[in-house]
């Protein structure tokens, strides 16, 4: 067996560099953050051939007594933490004292600095273990960090980085991206001499946020309702993309806790929940969350990159953000049909007679009566039924400008929010007069017997008939008179990811599947009817899947098509 002995301080220091400093990137963000927690009003950041040749950082933040310069630079020596029990409320971005360290442990690291009481400043340079002692030099109040030669002790390290233009990139992307927490900060971005960007500090969030997500992006985030975590011990701020606009992954979905940028998936469950029926599967919304909580509920020392956090009571978080996201969603959706169906005021030319079901329908009734709720529950303001369109869409107005209707998608809307109702109120099913049996394969007869119970509580009862054999026995009541496709229901359960909650997806299905279907002729009243229900629904513009209900046409876009403007 080896003998078990210590490891020399360069080796020690080039390990845990190595857990800390992977690249350019690496080395910008700790100074970046020491240089905010420094109370800097302006960070300046000069790099040369993307960060690999020379990385430089200017800040006019409290800046580093002489007596402590050369300290600065040596492992676990930090001014955040004076004992073990600081680590349970650090209210800073840094803590450990090695951020310093592990840079100088790759790379030459010259620092210059000056305190706002000293006439003039002090530099130091550090490399590996060594570290010369602090020198007068000429500087304004700050510090300025200049790092050069990056992994020369480590070249095989080198080896591994991109172009210079991918890890200019990474650092442009990285920076920008923090810039959102601190809008009260000026940031400037130089790159071979030249200047990139600059982002002046500003009172108006939108202004940081078109950075990050681009001008047109960021004019479509929805800010947060700040009233929509009441429960929440803390505060929650942020920007969430409106239902439609989407990304194909989970990249923007930015989260800042304490002011800490995070690359972990702490709260993509809380997104995937927030947006349940808002977004369509397979699309990811995006944003940026900013949560302010008590420091000795969050532990950041769980990460050697700082990346990521734990939180005490993290049910409880993701529980308020959660809640956050879906009421603002609802009430910009509310928000949104107003304006499609211009609900503040029909216009004075136009006049809506109601419209009741005609009971001479037996059609109508069956199919819509129940589902869609009491004839006598009409919209304050009702869209007039122009015609349809395709057998798909309804075509209806009010008066001022066109709207077309997704017939299947705003049917499903309705019957899934009847669906939800009659779940929690665990109201009786419809028995069938003739039971429907139904002959599965292996795959649907196993994803059937996984939700037997939520289908109940939604209102559909099987029963087992044999092998691979059921009967169904009870629809959803008022979806007598409509064939259920069983194996289409199993199959896009099948098929769906499990992000979503089991009940919703299984009651966004069951709806799917019990309602009007594209290329169905539909009478006149139905469509009324149904265009009328769509307007008390919770969020009346996307059915449970995330497609939207309706389009509507305004005057201005309708004179483009002709010319007009």
């Amino acid at each position: 067996m080896p003998s078990i002995f210590l490891l020399d301080p360069v080796t020690v220091g080039q390990i845990a560099a190595g857990e800390i400093i992977e690249r350019p990137q690496s080395v910008v963000k700790e100074l970046v953050e020491n240089a905010v927690d420094a109370g800097a009003s302006r960070v300046t950041v000069v790099l040369e051939r993307g960060g690999t040749e020379r990385i430089e950082v200017i800040d006019d933040g409290a800046g580093i007594a002489p007596e402590d310069l050369s300290l600065a630079v040596r492992r676990h020596a930090t001014s955040k933490l004076r004992a073990a029990e600081d680590l349970e409320s650090i209210g800073t971005l840094g803590f450990r004292g090695e951020g310093l360290a592990s840079i100088a442990a790759v790379a030459r690291l010259e620092v210059i600095s000056r305190t706002p009481d000293a006439q003039i400043g002090s530099r130091v340079i550090a490399h590996a273990e060594d570290a010369s002692r602090p020198e007068p030099a000429a500087a304004p109040v700050g510090t300025r960090m200049l790092v050069t030669d990056l992994f020369a002790n480590v070249p095989v390290r080198r080896e591994y980085l991109k172009s210079p233009s991918a890890e200019f990139t990474r650092i442009s992307s990285w920076l920008s991206t923090f810039a959102l927490a601190y809008p009260h900060v000026t940031f400037v971005l130089r790159h071979d001499g030249k200047d990139v960007w600059t982002l002046p500090s500003t009172g108006d969030a939108r202004e940081r946020l078109a950075m990050v997500f681009g001008r047109d992006a960021a004019a479509t985030l929805v800010e947060l309702d700040p009233d929509a975590a009441p429960t929440l011990d803390g505060r929650l701020r942020g920007f969430i993309s409106a239902p439609g606009s989407d990304r194909g992954d989970r990249r923007m979905q930015l989260l800042f806790v304490n002011g800490r940028l995070l690359r972990s998936t702490l709260l993509a469950g809380a997104w995937t929940a927030g947006y349940a029926t808002f977004a369509m599967i397979g699309r990811h919304p995006y944003g940026v969350l900013f949560l302010d909580l008590p420091p000795e509920h969050v532990d950041p020392n769980v990460h050697p990159t700082k990346s990521d956090v734990r939180l005490r009571f993290g049910t409880q978080v993701f529980d308020a953000v959660r809640r956050a996201i879906g009421t603002t969603l609802r009430e910009h959706a509310a928000a949104r049909f107003r304006d499609a169906t211009a609900a503040t005021g029909a216009p004075a030319s136009v006049s809506f007679a109601p419209s009741a079901i005609d009971a001479s329908l037996p059609h109508v009734q069956s199919l819509f009566e129940t589902t869609l709720g009491a004839p006598e529950d009409v919209p304050a303001h009702r869209l007039r039924v122009l015609a349809q369109l395709h057998r798909t869409f309804i075509l209806a107005s009010d008066g001022d400008a066109l709207l077309l209707v997704d017939q299947h998608a705003a049917h499903e809307r309705i019957a899934y929010e009847t669906i939800v109702g009659r779940a929690q109120g665990r109201a009786p099913s419809e028995p069938l007069l003739v039971p429907l049996v139904v002959e599965l394969d292996a795959a649907q007869s196993a994803a059937l017997e996984r939700t037997r119970e939520l289908l109940v509580e939604g209102g559909l009862e099987i029963e087992p008939f044999g092998e691979r054999t059921y009967r169904i026995a009870a629809t959803p009541a008022g979806y007598g008179a409509r064939p259920f496709d069983l194996a289409g229901f199993l199959d896009d359960l099948t098929e769906e990811p499990k992000a979503r909650d089991v009940r919703e997806r299984i009651w966004a299905s069951l709806a799917c599947h019990s309602v009007t279907v594209a290329g169905e002729r539909l009478e006149s009243d139905e469509m009324t009817t149904l265009v009328d229900r769509l307007q008390l629904c919770a969020n009346p513009m996307h059915c449970p899947h995330g497609r939207p209900t309706m389009v509507r046409l305004n005057p201005d876009d309708i004179a483009k098509m002709f010319k007009r403007i």
